[in-house]
């Protein structure tokens, strides 16, 4: 076991921002190169590890000595609001250790399975025929996000949970709050106290009368097993599913559509055989890998990854993007591969935190980019790529607007 006390890497601080879209910052490498576990500085000045190859993120995202819970003193915070306060907390499935997290999270599993998301299928493809159509409909340019990746994870995520998507700019404008990580410890806590008021009414009601969503059946299954509701973490289940819900798959298809659109070769890849656009999903996926830092934790006891030894208490970043642009794991990972096939990226997380909506996120991406490029063949960018807003600031990568014609 080696233990290295201060590594050449050591000036890095975190958050980096991705100098070019479609790929990592170039302190990546050198990170993977000088080993799998380094030492990194944080915005509040404190350090952390970061691990930055596939293997040693698994196996770190797969030990229960790693613990998920961001309210752990010396989980590693990359907000420049600093540590999230414990207003009206609750326990949420991001945030649970086992054994809370094993049972939370098997209360509400069935609701993904790939046998009930495709039973959604039809009515996924509906929402995204509904949206095209607008677009066709109107001027050009169009704005991409605002027109169709946005609103179709947004309405599929609100029939799920059973919120009224006439809510939704209040909902995606809290949500952009939260994940925007240059907003004042004030705004983020008003953001956050907005959107539990709004689901604490919306549980409520449905507990008055439940319905035929993922809450109302939340409820019933509750009362049946347990004889009562646990308001507070349907509340809190609520707030977690309908965030991650949009956001992430929102922004994957803005940025899948951008490099489709700049790589044509592997486009007419799934142009000319749409049996492929699974395996392109995988690999945009991978590619992109937007929500990199959610498999961030903190050592609870003294454990060893890669030859480090990680003292209890101390701060890790799984690295996701960086492990999904390792060569070890991943032959040529900087090139986009439509043929890849290889679906042991980390994009959705992995071990007891893997995605719950990973199942749903790929269907919505496929049924998208199968149904965009063959309605509107001619798609093509209306701005140049360094023209485009990415999110910098977000910590969910992605666009602001994605402008397009045809």
């Amino acid at each position: 076991m080696t233990e290295v006390a201060e590594p050449a890497t050591r000036g890095e601080v975190f958050p980096l921002e991705r100098s070019c879209p479609f790929a990592p910052p170039p302190a990546y490498e050198k990170l993977r190169e000088a080993g799998p576990v380094q030492r990194v500085g944080l915005p509040d000045g404190s350090d952390a590890w970061a691990i930055t190859r596939l293997e040693e993120v698994r196996e770190m995202l797969t030990d229960p000595r790693f613990s998920s819970n961001r309210f752990n003193p010396g989980f590693p915070i990359l907000t420049k609001s600093g540590r999230p306060q414990r207003r009206r907390f609750t326990a949420s499935l991001i945030n649970m250790d086992p054994p809370e997290h094993g049972a939370a999270r098997r209360e509400v599993v069935g609701e993904f399975t790939v046998k009930r998301m495709k039973a959604l299928q039809p009515r996924i493809q509906q929402i995204v025929d509904e949206h095209i159509d607008a677009i066709l409909a109107g001027p050009k340019p169009a704005d991409l996000v605002s027109a169709l990746s946005l609103p179709v994870p947004s309405l599929v995520i609100c029939e799920q949970l059973g919120v009224p998507y006439a809510d939704h700019d209040f909902f995606q404008s809290r949500s952009s709050t939260l994940l925007n990580r240059e907003v004042t410890q004030e705004a983020r806590i008003q953001a956050v106290e907005e959107m539990q008021d709004y689901l604490d009414k919306l549980v409520a009601t449905k507990e008055a009368d439940p319905t035929d969503d993922l809450l109302g059946r939340q409820i019933l299954k509750q009362r049946e097993e347990h004889g009562d509701v646990d308001h507070d973490s349907l509340v809190s289940l609520a707030f977690l599913l309908l965030l991650a819900g949009h956001e992430t798959t929102a922004n994957m298809i803005s940025l899948g559509t951008v490099a489709l659109l700049e790589n044509p070769d592997q486009l007419e890849i799934i142009k000319n055989d749409p049996g492929k656009t699974l395996d392109a999903v995988e690999e945009l996926l991978r590619y992109f890998t937007i929500a990199e830092f959610a498999t961030s934790r903190v050592a609870t006891e003294d454990v060893e990854i890669g030859g480090q030894l990680i003292r209890a208490g101390e701060g890790v970043l799984g690295l996701s993007y960086s492990g999904n642009r390792d060569e070890t794991a991943f032959e040529d990972a900087d090139k986009l591969d439509l043929e890849r096939g290889a679906r042991h990226h980390v994009a959705f997380g992995f071990g007891p935190h893997q995605c719950l909506g990973q199942n749903l996120a790929r269907m919505e991406l496929q049924i998208v980019f199968d149904t965009l490029f063959r309605r509107i063949p001619e798609l093509k960018l209306a701005a140049p790529v360094d023209q485009l807003p990415f999110k910098h600031d977000a910590q969910i990568f992605g666009l602001y607007c994605l402008p397009v014609t045809w």
